[in-house]
């Protein structure tokens, strides 16, 4: 008959993905232009940005080529003025760096004419930059609570940035962490399926989305979906959400320990294995999954007419390969303990090969 050992019955501890733990404010941006005069180029004109709301100025000079460039100029509205030997002009210029872009203020003076945006436009940049600066004062505000793990201050703040910007698929999965992390499984699970899909049709909404990223994200934000559905007990949950984030992730050895992790405690030995030689071969350096295998293996093992333990083959070579990665892991003493009980050799040199 088979002994079902007692190592099968520990609670294994899942893994979470990652937190972003910050983001990063854009403040300044690059500026670039030509002037010209009657298509001809304008050496050594005077080009001067004049802040609209504080009144700094920059000021540069065209090269021969009638070229001028600026880097680390705040975003925002300015009064971009230009003096050559004998024309001037004045207008109004937006300095804003869309996706890194730098900014063109061109001038031609013979027209009176910049490449400036129309007075409905400048309306808008100015509602965009508004926008801008608040989203900024907030991030200022979550980074320090993401990075002190204080989730109770991250998640108000949270809220209001996706309010802000519904589109930000990346907030919403930093929400549904930050819930999880509260203990509010049931609001994680709401947020990360509303987030779940704002990230798989992240390219169609903004064209300049990286997809290898949002497809990460996707994978992280079902593991962690899958994490809480643990939490509310709902075992095929978790699973289905694993299942899926091992699709979606490059590097899906998290999600399938998960499955094997669940599966294990829960007690379907065959679902365990199999995730576990998945979760393996993904990675063949996660400790814990040989511990789970190594487990159900010893658990599954039959006595024979001595009333000796006679292991699957394989099984000393899976609690082994958990002493040769953690000899000084959680689980040394079970998988030493278990390795006695079924008559095999305990490695006892990792130790030291760990040291070199």
């Amino acid at each position: 008959m088979k002994n079902k050992l007692t190592y099968a019955g520990m609670m294994m501890v899942l893994f979470l993905a990652a937190v972003p733990a910050a983001w990063s404010q854009a403040t300044a941006g690059k500026i670039q232009g030509t002037i010209t005069d009657g298509g001809k180029p304008v050496a050594n004109a005077q080009v001067t940005l004049t802040n609209a709301d504080n009144g700094r100025t920059f000021k540069m000079k065209t090269d021969k080529n009638g070229q001028f460039n600026g880097v680390g100029i705040p975003f925002g509205t300015y009064d971009e003025e230009v003096t050559s030997a004998d024309k001037h002009f004045k207008g109004k210029v937006q300095v804003k760096g869309e996706g890194g872009a730098i900014d063109d203020l061109s001038v031609e003076m013979t027209s009176g004419k910049g490449t400036g945006p129309s007075k409905e436009e400048l309306e808008k940049m100015k509602g965009e930059r508004d926008k801008a600066i608040n989203e900024n004062a907030l991030i200022a505000q979550l980074n320090p609570a993401l990075q002190a793990k204080d989730w109770a201050t991250a998640e108000p703040i949270l809220t209001k940035l996706i309010a802000m910007n519904p589109n930000r698929w990346d907030y919403q999965q930093a929400l549904g962490n930050a819930q999880f992390s509260e203990g509010k499984f049931d609001e994680a699970v709401a947020t990360f399926e509303k987030a779940i899909p704002i990230a798989e049709n992240a390219t169609k909404t903004d064209p300049k989305a990286d997809p290898a990223k949002a497809k990460a994200g996707v994978a992280q934000m079902l593991t962690n979906e899958g994490n809480a559905y643990l939490k509310l007990k709902k075992n095929d949950k978790a699973i289905d959400a694993y299942t899926k984030a091992a699709a979606m992730d490059p590097n899906p050895a998290t999600a399938y320990f998960n499955i094997c992790a669940t599966q294990y405690n829960t007690g379907n030995t065959q679902g365990a294995l199999a995730a576990c030689d998945k979760a393996i071969a993904a990675d063949p350096t996660r400790a814990d999954a040989y511990f789970i295998k190594g487990s159900l293996m010893v658990g599954e093992s039959k006595l024979d007419k001595d009333g000796k333990l006679q292991a699957t083959p394989g099984t000393s070579d899976a609690l082994n390969k958990y002493l040769e990665l953690a000899p000084d892991g959680p689980h040394a003493g079970d998988v030493k303990a278990m390795l006695q009980a079924i008559g095999a050799k305990i490695e006892t040199t990792y130790h030291e090969k760990k040291k070199k």
